[in-house]
């Protein structure tokens, strides 16, 4: 199976040296979780084109620092990609951001949620375990997180996978075409994690940005996470 991540967003600027890019993050997450994942990359950002959904495999999109509802020339195209792939019926999986523009595409809401900052290591419950490939379902998930964007309703035709008070519509399943989305980011190794929040210290604040540090020192759930996204994409994918 070949897994095309979109890329919506870059590592900013002040760490970028020190890290890879989202799209390698991606495909380290997926190669750990089942090296008989291969992985393209396509960049919106940097204008490249994006191709027949029907042509592919499987898709991922990225975090951003971009909103839905920001003016960018690629995300109303995004949109129109995402609603393309779910009448081709090829499986989707949106983190971060692609969570956010995969709910707004198929008729949900995502504002800025007057919540705030979601940073640190987050504690979901648990609400449906669809049994992808027979990977574990505890009853709680805990991974790094980094949004102030949330999806606020929830599109038609999709059920709660996670929630929690912070972020209620945290994990979403479509039950009509194979998609699903996490808020949070599998992705971040914890050193890239505290160096994302020490980086945003100016906008988090010094005690946010230092309790969200310290937070990555609990037990994170993100290769599990990610064993259940490549489970769910080899079983929708049908290999």
């Amino acid at each position: 199976m070949k897994l095309t991540i979109i890329e919506t967003g870059q590592v900013p600027a002040a760490i970028r040296d020190r890290f890879p890019d989202y799209p390698e993050m991606f495909r380290r997450m997926v190669t750990q979780a089942d090296g008989a994942v291969s992985c393209e990359t396509i960049s919106i950002i940097k204008g490249e084109e994006l191709p027949d959904p029907a042509s592919l495999d499987a898709v991922l999109y990225t975090g951003s620092p971009a909103g839905v509802y920001d003016p960018e020339p690629w995300i109303a195209p995004l949109a129109d990609f995402i609603r393309s792939a779910a009448t081709a019926r090829t499986p989707q999986v949106g983190i971060c951001f692609g969570h956010q523009i995969m709910g707004e595409a198929l008729g949900g809401k995502v504002v800025k949620s007057h919540r705030g900052w979601g940073v640190g290591r987050h504690t979901y419950e648990i609400v449906q375990c669809p049994g992808w490939g027979g990977v574990p379902c505890p009853p709680t998930l805990s991974v790094a997180v980094s949004h102030q964007d949330q999806v606020v309703v929830k599109p038609p035709l999709s059920s709660i996978i996670a929630r929690s008070e912070f972020t209620p519509f945290a994990g979403l399943n479509y039950e009509d075409f194979p998609a699903i989305s996490f808020q949070c980011h599998p992705e971040f190794e914890p050193d890239f994690a505290a160096a994302l929040y020490n980086a945003r210290r100016a906008a988090l604040g010094e005690e946010r940005a230092s309790a969200a540090v310290t937070s990555l020192e609990g037990e994170c759930d993100r290769r599990l996470l990610a064993g259940w996204i490549v489970s769910f994409l080899r079983g929708s994918a049908g290999n």
